[in-house]
């Protein structure tokens, strides 16, 4: 840190005011002194006789007198009090500068950081100050990051739900005000009423799963499963569903026995998820395949693939965002609340393991991690949060 012109020119100016008033101290005590030995005979011939006795090298070199020993020792005591001063007087103005600066990002200045470099301690109180405003920086961001998601959650439940609404006030107001020409009518719109109802349902049970499970307190019913024969099972289930649209699904490299700690609700609605969206959005897609296979003594991990059409890569990123929809616009026909894959997320994470997708041409799969033992990582996230 480099002093201002004016610090300078006070440091040297305390400088200078310390030395002399040392020097008339030094020169009180020394009268004072002078006078005590010439009043005292005996305190003078002790001195003497301490002179006399005290003799140094080959050529016995004596003291003059007692005042040199005097002025060399408080020569000595001057310097590290003009030096302490002085040092005490320079970390006092280094003070005053972080003083300052806090000052200045605490005015609102949060993309200015503390710019010089100190010693010590004043280096560790800048460090954390920097890092500190860095902590703050982010927290803020987080929070304008929820903030937004909130609002687009809001504006996204709202389009999601008006627009099934919407329908069913309409055809239920033509009902109302009799403007139908037969019963054929009738129950044409009340069956669109009742479709669109089924939506908005489904709409608001997948929301309230969606915000269940981002809560991490949200506890599992965890027990020990055999995934390989869960996965089994799940395939027999959409068999029909596959087969109307030609698809064939098929349980390639599922192990037996694959042993492990999990909430099996929880966990038949992330593959639930996966092989509908792969039904309704693989595109052309003649085959998809549920893999599973246990890659050490601590880890599980499971794909479900399907060889439709490739997902762009941008938008490979954002596919476990809430909401997200890799097509342009809502189709119609494959309907959906946009919420599957991000509750998929989120089950995953709570138990404690990773979700991700790969896409080319030839297959896109969605692969799974997961612990084999739930209570080895729970204790593990205890000590993490002690620490």
């Amino acid at each position: 840190m480099k002093l201002t012109a004016r610090e300078k020119s006070e440091l040297f100016g305390e400088g200078v005011v310390t030395i002399i008033l040392l020097l008339l101290l030094n020169l009180s005590i020394y009268v004072l002194l002078d006078q005590l030995i010439e009043s005292n005979p005996e305190l003078a011939n002790g001195i003497f006789q301490i002179k006399m006795s005290l003799a140094f090298g080959p050529n016995h070199i004596q003291f003059w007198s007692w005042g040199w020993v005097f002025l060399t020792a408080m020569l000595i005591i001057d310097v590290f009090i003009v030096y302490w001063r002085l040092l005490r007087r320079y970390r006092q103005m280094q003070l005053q500068h972080v003083i300052f600066e806090l000052h200045y990002i605490a005015d609102g200045h949060l993309d200015h950081r503390i710019p010089f470099r100190l010693q010590g301690d004043m280096q560790r109180v800048i460090s954390s100050i920097n890092a500190l405003v860095d902590s703050s920086l982010r927290a803020m961001e987080e929070e304008r990051k929820i903030e937004r998601s909130k609002d687009e959650l809001v504006t996204n439940v709202s389009h999601d739900i008006r627009t099934p609404l919407t329908s069913i006030i309409g055809y239920l107001g033509l009902i109302e005000e009799k403007q139908y020409h037969s019963e054929k009518d009738i129950l044409k719109y009340t069956h669109t009423a009742y479709v669109k109802a089924k939506q908005m349902k489904l709409l608001v049970e997948d929301l309230f799963e969606y915000t269940k499970v981002r809560q991490t307190s949200t506890p599992l019913k965890l027990s020990q499963i055999d995934l390989g024969q869960l996965l089994e099972q799940l395939a027999i289930s959409f068999e029909l569903e596959a087969k109307k649209k030609n698809v064939v699904i098929q349980t390639g490299k599922v192990e037996s026995k694959l042993l492990m700690d999990a909430d099996a609700e929880k966990l038949v609605r992330v593959f639930n998820n996966l092989i509908t969206n792969a039904l309704k959005y693989g595109a052309g897609a003649k085959t998809i395949c549920i893999d599973a296979k246990k890659v050490s003594e601590k880890e599980i991990v499971v794909s479900i693939s399907n060889d439709g059409k490739a997902i762009p890569k941008k938008a490979l990123a954002q596919l476990f965002d809430r909401f997200y929809r890799v097509e342009s616009s809502r189709s119609k026909e494959t309907g959906g609340s946009g919420l599957g894959l991000a509750i998929a997320l989120s089950i995953v994470e709570l138990h404690h393991g990773y979700i991700y997708a790969e896409s080319d041409d030839k297959l896109t799969s969605f692969i799974m991690h997961f612990p084999v033992n739930q209570e080895i990582e729970l204790q593990r996230e205890k000590v993490e949060e002690k620490d």
